[in-house]
């Protein structure tokens, strides 16, 4: 079975209503049980009735054993229902499943592994996945970190639920850049040994509280010796952040360890920032080629240089890459660093111009009150 949840993080407040389990087979609700409290979560177990309509359609996920299949069929359809197989043998599981309106067929423990993560996302409020943006440079100074920041910080500024991971070890961290490097939390070193699943609602419970930006969870490195985490600590914390929803960031460094690696397969595009020079340019053409083997949506951010740069154009045909845009410098940007402002917080500058563009494009609307978006 995998591990709930990183042993470093603790649950903090009442535990989150659990499904509802319906079953008189007391090896199968022993079983379910000893699942759920691995799920970080406590069912309700109704025994001997039906449970109440208000039970069955309130239930985050409903659990039925094949025992109560058919006094359960008569309570209403109603998504999240899983039907708990006593017997491979039987054939008629299934008929009983149709009548039932379950969902899947499940026999423990073969589907042990699966049902544990269908639990905790249910228990975790799970919907659709973050939309997740990986963010490179193609060359050294390119500005890949700054991006990131500014990405997360126009997110989280519009009210939208955004994680900022830091993946490049060597970068000097980027709660530096988001005035956050004095405030407590959880840094990379600390969940360096995360295994399984981790849950999404306490990562970000347990990462640094940044002023302003309540939106926003940061997990960076501190200023340690530590300079990797597995892939599986990546894999992990990256689920998590992925199942919260809304925005994930990944900074990733040029050059692509085994963590790095896991980000770009889980990301659903990456940035490339590329200064229009040509030594720059060449130098991308081999981070681009490494990334594309990873990932299949990779875009070119081309930031302009003063006298002789190349065109965009040019660049993201050599680059073989769709053009994200052209990022204009950012005037006093190294003065608000100094100061603890961080990137993107000026909503007229380029950097919050382009964010703002660039997100309105890969983003869902945000629902608003009334069932209305914008």
């Amino acid at each position: 079975m995998s591990t709930p949840i990183a042993d470093h993080i603790t649950a903090e407040g009442p535990a989150v209503a659990g499904p509802l389990v319906v079953t008189e087979d007391e090896g199968l609700a022993e079983h379910l049980l000893r699942i759920c409290a691995a799920a970080g979560t406590e069912p309700r177990l109704v025994r001997g009735a039906p449970p109440t309509r208000d039970l069955w359609e309130g239930a985050s996920l409903v659990l039925v054993g094949d025992d109560q299949a058919v006094r359960c069929s008569g309570l209403g359809r109603r998504g999240g229902v899983l039907l708990l197989g006593l017997d491979l043998d039987d054939p008629g599981v299934w008929v009983r499943a149709v009548q039932l309106g379950a969902e899947h067929v499940l026999f423990l423990p073969d589907a042990e592994a699966w049902l544990l993560d269908r639990i905790a996302d249910a228990a975790e409020g799970v919907g659709c996945p973050a939309v997740t943006v990986a963010v490179l440079g193609g060359s050294g100074g390119a500005g890949a970190s700054t991006l990131a920041c500014a990405l997360a910080v126009t997110a989280a500024r519009a009210g939208r639920r955004t994680m900022l991971l830091d993946g490049d070890p060597l970068g000097g961290g980027l709660d530096i850049l988001l005035g956050g490097e004095r405030v407590s939390g959880l840094r990379w070193p600390d969940l360096a040994g995360s295994r399984g699943r981790v849950s999404g609602a306490e990562l970000a419970r347990a990462l640094p509280a940044l002023k302003r930006l309540s939106a926003l969870s940061c997990l960076s490195w501190d200023r340690g010796d530590t300079l990797t985490v597995p892939p599986e600590a990546m894999r992990s914390v990256l689920a998590a952040s992925r199942r919260r929803g809304g925005l994930v960031v990944v900074d990733v460094p040029r050059h692509l360890d085994a963590a790095a690696g896991q980000a770009l397969e889980q990301s659903d595009l990456a940035l490339l920032v590329v200064s229009a020079e040509l030594r720059a340019v060449a130098a991308a053409d081999r981070v681009a080629a490494a990334a594309r083997m990873r990932l299949g949506d990779v875009r070119a951010v081309v930031r302009p240089v003063r006298a002789g740069g190349l065109p965009a154009r040019q660049i993201v045909r050599g680059l073989r890459l769709p053009l994200a845009g052209e990022l204009e410098p950012e005037p006093g940007l190294a003065q608000d660093v100094v100061k603890g402002v961080p990137p993107g917080s000026r909503e007229g500058g380029p950097l919050a111009r382009f964010c703002a563009s660039f997100l309105t494009e890969v983003l869902p609307p945000v629902p608003v009150a009334g069932g209305g978006v914008y």
